[in-house]
């Protein structure tokens, strides 16, 4: 076990930096003039060559690709040249808006898929399963900025159920979850369909095993049966998809953030591609690939601690 998990650590390590050092390298296939995006058309040559010094932008690019890594490596997340504070402190202010709104995304996954599933494999080709079936897809081949943008309309607009943007007055817990409700849904839906398919798959499948058959037979209740002998197994394969969704969930973020005009790590790298700054686009894009790769190595370590099979192939 401790052998797997020092190779999942490793594997987790090595996506971070190929993503981070694949990033440097598109950055700089973005075209136009960096110093002439950030500064505007109006900027002297003293301006630009000024901004590109601060920048880095005026060393040859394998000296600007080294520089990154070293201070990857040393946790050095650099300066932003706008606003004059540090990179990490920038994406600190802005991760726990976005860490909620994943958060609460992947609780509406749960919370709907899992029970959804489990319901529909119990009473297979049922109404229940026929239109969840139905509702599933759907959820799953509707974009999430289309989602945001309905449910902006519908549930903000037309209805004023809820808040339109923002996030909330600070302080007030109660006016921050309703801010968060309709762009969590937004991000979250899709997933309801992924966890409720995956989870009637699976339930079907340990249904038929031999062990759920005996405990059937020995006359245990079918609701014990159900809960504790079928869908502890069943929700296995789930616990690893939750970590995969993860990095799905921090990319529709970017949407939702936009729509709904809420601060955190996508409307932050959005607004640093579009002014070029790089040493914020580089240190937002470096901690959510970190999230992503310590979520689905913690999935992986879960599924292997709570599933004896996994443990026994080790």
């Amino acid at each position: 076990m401790m052998r797997y998990a020092l190779r999942r650590l490793l594997l987790a390590m090595a996506i971070v930096l190929c993503a981070t050092s694949l990033l440097f390298c598109l950055i700089f296939v973005l075209p136009g003039d960096p110093t002439a995006v950030a500064l505007g058309p109006m900027a002297s040559a003293a301006m630009r060559a000024d901004f590109a010094r601060r920048m880095g932008l005026d060393r040859p690019l394998a000296e600007q690709f080294l520089r990154f890594l070293a201070h990857m490596l040393a946790g050095n997340l650099g300066r932003d040249v706008f606003a004059d504070r540090p990179v990490a402190t920038i994406i600190l202010d802005a991760l726990p808006h976005t860490l909620a709104l994943t958060v609460f995304g992947l609780g509406w996954a749960v919370l709907i898929g899992i029970p959804a599933g489990c319901w529909a494999a119990v009473r297979p080709d049922g109404w229940f399963d026929r239109i969840s079936g139905v509702l599933a897809v759907a959820a799953i081949a509707v974009p999430s900025f289309v989602v945001a943008l309905y449910a902006l309309l519908l549930f903000a607009e037309t209805l004023r159920w809820l808040p339109a943007i923002g996030a909330g007055e600070p302080g007030h817990p109660v006016d921050q979850l309703r801010h968060l409700v309709l762009p969590s849904l937004a991000i979250g839906l899709g997933w309801v369909g992924y966890l409720a398919r995956l989870v009637r798959s699976s339930m079907l499948e340990v249904l038929a095993e031999n062990h759920v058959r005996t405990a059937r037979a020995y006359g245990i209740g079918e609701r014990r049966v159900v809960f504790r002998y079928a869908l502890r197994l069943a929700v296995l394969p789930t616990i690893a998809l939750l970590g995969v969704s993860v990095g799905h969930l921090l990319s529709g973020a970017v949407f939702a953030e936009i729509v709904f005009a809420r601060p955190g790590l996508g409307k932050l790298v959005y607004d640093a591609v579009i002014t070029r700054n790089y040493p914020l686009v580089s240190g937002t894009v470096l901690v959510t690939t970190a999230l992503f790769a310590c979520c689905t190595l913690a999935a992986d370590l879960l599924v292997a601690g709570l599933d004896p099979r996994v443990r026994a192939a080790l």
